[in-house]
């Protein structure tokens, strides 16, 4: 299965034999959690959620200041 992720104007991939959370994915993009959203159209993901077939996302950068 493939993930592939748009991120800060970049194309990302991510390959797995078996089902994926997105906190996964973001590991192995070594992306911190905490930083973005997973959105898959106009869906917001929560980052437990399993992927189980091939996807498409793309991650929104969360800035948060004073």
């Amino acid at each position: 299965m493939r993930v592939e992720i748009q991120h800060e104007g970049e194309s990302l991939e991510v390959e797995s034999s078996e089902p994926i959370t997105i906190n996964e994915v973001l590991e192995k993009l070594e992306i911190p959690p905490s930083t973005v959203l997973a959105v898959q159209g106009k869906t917001i993901l929560p980052h437990t959620s399993l992927i189980k077939d091939d996807a498409k996302l793309e991650l929104v950068v969360v800035s948060s200041g004073g």
